[in-house]
């Protein structure tokens, strides 16, 4: 489905954002505290564009991993005609089982993939793993706005509009805009999310709630 959907994914995700996501990427790169010895692990990194922000904040050394081959092939593609070779990469890599050593990272990231993860608490309990002390874990997901007026509208655009014309652009078949909606309705909620983050051995588990709720930024850190 995501292999479908990849040559039009970043086209649609700006339009269908109105071009939001780039604020979002920008919170979640914050809520990192980004330092210069930092290397970065970006999971479910599609075709690269937190991975980029990431390493555009200075990190020392992105890794972008991703189940679908097609994103990861996207990712490839886009760096190779950047200026940041040396610094970012991205290879095939399961979320739950990641191809990292344990305590090997300083920042593990997910955006809009965690509710895509089949067992996404063993993802939680992999992130802890791979994370060095003092290491953060950043989350972005979707949610459902708990005012009525803005959910109805949020409903109204992202369950309906959204899947049609992003559809259109994308030649999709598979129903893969269809699914996406679906998807953020039936994940846990975020008070769920904080709880399997702490259950992993997270500290200081905290979200922040964005564009009116539609997203929020979640953030934990490994102490031990």
């Amino acid at each position: 489905m995501f292999a479908a959907i990849a040559p039009a994914y970043d086209l649609n995700n700006h339009l269908h954002s109105m071009g939001i996501d780039h604020s979002w990427r920008r919170k979640a790169v914050a809520a990192a505290e980004v330092r210069p010895t930092d290397v970065v692990a970006d999971i479910a990194c599609g075709t690269g564009d937190l991975s980029f922000a990431f390493a555009r904040a200075g990190a020392k050394r992105v890794i972008g991993l991703d189940f679908c081959h097609p994103m990861t092939r996207g990712a490839i593609d886009k760096a190779a005609h950047g200026r940041m070779a040396s610094q970012i990469g991205f290879s095939d890599g399961d979320a739950t089982r990641l191809p990292l050593a344990n305590a090997s990272v300083d920042v593990v990231s997910i955006a809009f993939g965690l509710r895509n993860v089949d067992r996404w608490t063993d993802a939680i309990r992999e992130f802890f793993r791979v994370l060095r002390p003092g290491g953060r874990l950043i989350i972005l997901e979707f949610t459902t706005p708990k005012s009525p007026v803005i959910g109805s509208l949020f409903n109204l655009y992202f369950h309906h509009l959204v899947p049609l014309t992003a559809s259109l652009i994308s030649g999709d078949r598979t129903g893969a805009y269809y699914y996406l909606p679906r998807s953020v309705g039936t994940f846990p909620g975020s008070d769920r999310i904080c709880s399997a983050m702490k259950d992993a051995g997270f500290s200081d588990v905290g979200y922040q709630s964005l564009t009116f709720g539609v997203c929020a930024c979640y953030r934990g850190v490994r102490h031990g």
